[in-house]
């Protein structure tokens, strides 16, 4: 079966990439459909949805919430996308070097994995804010290292495995060296199940950036950020409960996506799973 039908067959795969793709438009263009984000109307604070001039409303100060919600869009997948690229790249190549060289490497590198595993990802952020000031460095950072040493311990453990298979013991035998067992026989093995991660890494990036501008952390204002919303929004549920959910309902349909991608890409590169998926369909 061609790849493209596969990725049709594939109803997870293919409803992620819709509602992803549509969350990615309102991110590149909504700020420019909007208007500025930062513009203030004390006179038309908390208006409500539809309201002419202002498509999803007003927050208190009178700012567009469509211009805001969009523009957090932007912020929130720029951050979960290069975060998790960060993480992933490092990720991979410490798992593989702990994986297969093992020893005294393999020990030290998961010590510090497990050490840095104990702490909470909010005092990671915490510690850096303190270290180099407030803003979105702090966080990119702690979700980062955290999202690194998650992936590390994944990679790490498939490496193990692959390290004792026929082809790759094999080429100990022929003397091929370390780096070319790596990237002929290891890595290729490996990097299916770093893009499943990366996906599931992308959506705990993206809850973890709201959840930490939620409590103050990540984007400062007049920057806006979709956690930073939903906690500006929270005192006037009663008044006009659209400056919550609005942005939560954004977030719930980014995390839904990448989730959705996740696991299509998990059935499509899986062997078993395609060469079942191929059997079960008429030629």
């Amino acid at each position: 079966m061609s790849r493209f039908r596969r990725f049709r067959k594939n109803r997870q795969l293919v409803a992620g990439s819709i509602i992803g793709l549509v969350v990615v438009l309102l991110g590149v263009f909504g700020p420019m459909l909007f208007g500025d984000y930062a513009s203030q109307d004390l006179l038309n604070g908390h208006k409500p949805l539809g309201t002419d001039g202002a498509f999803f409303g007003t927050d208190g100060l009178g700012r567009s919430l469509a211009a805001r919600a969009t523009f957090g869009i932007r912020i929130s997948l720029l951050v979960a996308i290069s975060v998790t690229a960060l993480a992933v790249v490092i990720g991979t190549s410490i798992g593989l070097i702990a994986g297969y060289v093992k020893g005294p490497v393999d020990s030290v590198i998961s010590l510090l994995i497990d050490f840095i595993w104990g702490f909470p990802l909010i005092l990671v952020a915490v510690l850096a804010a303190a270290s180099i000031g407030s803003g979105l460095l702090p966080v990119i950072l702690a979700v980062a290292l955290v999202n690194t040493v998650a992936i590390a311990r994944v990679v790490r453990g498939e490496v193990l495995g692959i390290s004792e298979r026929e082809f790759v013991v094999a080429s100990k035998a022929g003397g091929y060296s370390t780096i070319r067992i790596l990237t002929r026989h290891v890595a290729p093995n490996v990097i299916p199940v770093a893009l499943v991660l990366s996906s599931y890494y992308i959506a705990v990036a993206i809850i973890a950036v709201a959840a930490l501008s939620f409590v103050g952390m990540g984007a400062q204002p007049p920057l806006p950020s979709l956690g930073q919303m939903v906690s500006e929004g929270r005192n006037y549920m009663r008044l006009n409960h659209w400056e919550s959910t609005i942005p939560g309902v954004i977030i719930f349909l980014m995390v839904l996506s990448v989730s959705l991608i996740g696991d299509g890409l998990r059935d499509l590169l899986d062997p078993r799973l395609r060469t079942a998926l191929d059997r079960s369909t008429p030629q």
